[in-house]
């Protein structure tokens, strides 16, 4: 029995920034299409050159990239989506899928700009340059099942992928999309305590690093709660309880919450604007 074939299609790309990049990468690493089969332009020399090294195609004009394309990402930034869609809206034929990655701006508005409605928007977040993006997708009225496979694979090639309504993009957006940075001060904060407790700064950045690593591997790997993987290292009067004490008296957690909290309605705020 022959094997199915693959869903091999036409990739393009209408702002080819970090994100694409990641994409593109990932795409071509894991196989998911032919470099070939992707295409974008840009008008610095630099970026043309390394998408082409690649092995994308470089085409001369936005227009050009979306007349070449079945799925078409946009993925510039937020506040020129709509001068770009607009200028676009010829070219948007009802066969070819709009994927938007721009953060804040709802399928409502692409769907104004654009003229059409076959839309899936995404929320990736900067992980994504490492293959450990967390990406949340919600689809439009007339995206098929067939537009959600496409978009699953090709955000699958750079972490993973969750399906969500819109009304939760804004809290996605202050989870996922702001969280690595939180992290990365939750990062910077223990590498600082482990120089303040005698360690060299190279050690302390390295164990820390590797630590917030780990323990999101145990997460997501043995399907425990974090409380109760929390327990299980946390022995009677010993010294992670200790330090758990001082995180407590810090309001560790309550100002996690809030920042995802305050985070979620800025983007409320900058959506609706």
């Amino acid at each position: 029995m022959a094997a199915p074939q693959k869903d091999v299609f036409r990739l393009g790309f209408v702002g080819p920034g970090n994100l694409a990049e990641s994409i593109t990468r990932g795409v071509v690493r894991s196989a998911v299409l032919p470099a070939a089969s992707i295409r974008t332009t840009h008008h610095r020399v630099d970026r043309r050159s390394l998408f082409a090294s690649f092995g994308c195609r470089i085409l001369e004009t936005n227009a050009q990239v979306v007349e070449d394309s079945d799925v078409i990402i946009i993925s510039v930034k937020p506040q020129i989506v709509r001068q770009v869609l607009t200028e676009l809206k010829p070219f948007f034929t009802k066969d070819k899928l709009i994927v938007s990655i721009a953060a804040g701006i709802k399928m409502k508005d692409i769907k104004d700009w654009s003229g059409k409605s076959r839309i899936i928007r995404v929320m990736p977040n900067t992980p994504s340059a490492v293959g450990l993006a967390a990406s949340v997708f919600c689809t439009g009225e007339t995206a098929t099942k067939k537009d959600e496979e496409r978009v699953s694979k090709l955000f699958g090639a750079i972490g993973k992928v969750w399906t969500a309504d819109e009304k939760y993009f804004d809290a996605i957006t202050g989870l996922s999309g702001s969280g690595p940075a939180y992290i990365y001060l939750a990062i910077e904060a223990l590498s600082d305590g482990g120089v303040a407790a005698g360690l060299t700064r190279d050690l302390a950045l390295g164990l820390a690093s590797q630590t917030v690593l780990g323990a999101a591997a145990m997460v997501n790997q043995t399907g425990k709660h974090p409380g109760q993987l929390k327990d299980e290292v946390t022995s009677p009067a010993g010294t992670t309880i200790a330090g758990i004490r001082e995180l407590e008296k810090g309001a560790f957690r309550a100002s996690l919450i809030n920042a995802v909290v305050a985070a979620t309605d800025r983007c409320r705020e900058l959506s609706q604007s």
